[in-house]
């Protein structure tokens, strides 16, 4: 098989696309044909050491793929050859990939493989932030920085799923059509000088419920002071660049809370209540209740230009490369 690897993390330009020995399923494991692997902004700080968890060498850069299932290991029941699958698992710029039995989850019928790569991590922080760090209640409002791309594009979705009045927030124009074709209610510009008056204004002189902040950026504090009494404010990711700080007493005067959203972590600790969300939310997919949109889709062979792209903070929606025809 093909797969992408380095043994040097200062740059994208030590990945190659070499030849490898096929992997093979073990007992309680499933061989997977890869047809594509999402592209995140997490991915491209990983495959450069930036992450929080610096990876072993060599690596291969890819987490979270489609395709489906080539060999099922011994002891694997309920699943079989031909199925259409997602999991996360390492190694997912290759086209076979191996993964414990128990990650793997089948893709509705009339979901497609592209779709189906970009969906696992990006809808489930937004659920998990959404419906158990923030409870987000029918008919509250919910502000979302950075909504064109993978995860904030995720939170306006369910974000209207679960009821609420939807504001995104997007830096171009291109960006803030995406967001209001995916349904957000309205949309501001991440550059506006009034951006608190903005956010008032749509809000009633309110102010937003809860904030979904996957930026973390110039915007953080300003957001923050923008929430209603009671308001809550998910830190979900630092796009943004550097880790801003928020004064102590501002939660205080707006009897608000600042809440950490960490999906990595939360797939270990309640391992048992993200499957059952990742299920919850194919199901929305199947019944029609969530589109996910497609964003930019990269051949195999131009994986290096997949991962600028997603550092770079461009993109619609998650990044895919399509890696087998299927």
């Amino acid at each position: 098989m093909r797969r992408v690897e380095t043994n040097n993390l200062d740059s994208i330009d030590h990945y190659r696309l070499l030849h490898a020995a096929d992997p093979v399923a073990a007992v309680g494991e499933v061989l997977i044909r890869v047809a594509a692997c999402g592209v995140g902004y997490v991915d491209a700080l990983e495959s450069l050491g930036r992450y929080q968890v610096r990876p072993p060498l060599p690596h291969v850069p890819g987490q979270e793929i489609s395709g489906w299932i080539e060999a099922v290991g011994a002891g694997v029941e309920g699943l079989a050859v031909g199925d259409r699958v997602i999991t996360q698992t390492h190694g997912g710029f290759a086209e076979l990939a191996v993964a414990a039995a128990e990650t793997l989850v089948k893709i509705p019928d009339g979901m497609d493989f592209i779709q189906a790569a970009g969906f696992k991590i990006n809808y489930l922080t937004a659920y998990h932030g959404l419906h158990d760090r923030a409870a987000l209640q029918p008919g509250e409002t919910l502000l979302v920085t950075g909504a064109a791309g993978g995860v904030g594009s995720a939170a306006v979705q369910i974000g209207k799923c679960l009821g609420a009045t939807v504001i995104g927030v997007a830096s171009t124009a291109e960006k803030r059509a995406f967001v209001q074709a995916l349904g957000a209610d309205h949309v501001i510009d991440a550059s506006a000088e009034s951006f608190r008056e903005v956010v008032k204004e749509l809000c009633g002189q309110k102010g937003p419920d809860v904030v979904f902040d996957p930026v973390c950026g110039p915007l953080f504090e300003p957001a923050f002071r923008s929430m209603t009494w009671g308001g809550r404010h998910l830190v979900v990711g630092f796009a943004g660049g550097p880790i801003p700080a928020l004064r102590a007493n501002l939660p205080l005067l707006k009897g608000a809370s600042l809440v950490g959203v960490d999906v990595r972590q939360f797939q270990i600790y309640e391992a048992g209540k993200g499957a059952a969300h990742l299920l919850e939310l194919l199901g929305w997919v199947a019944q029609g209740r969530l589109a996910p949109p497609i964003g930019k889709v990269f051949a195999f062979d131009a994986f290096a230009q997949a991962l600028e792209y997603a550092l770079s903070g461009q993109g619609l929606g998650k990044t895919v490369i399509r890696v087998s025809e299927g």
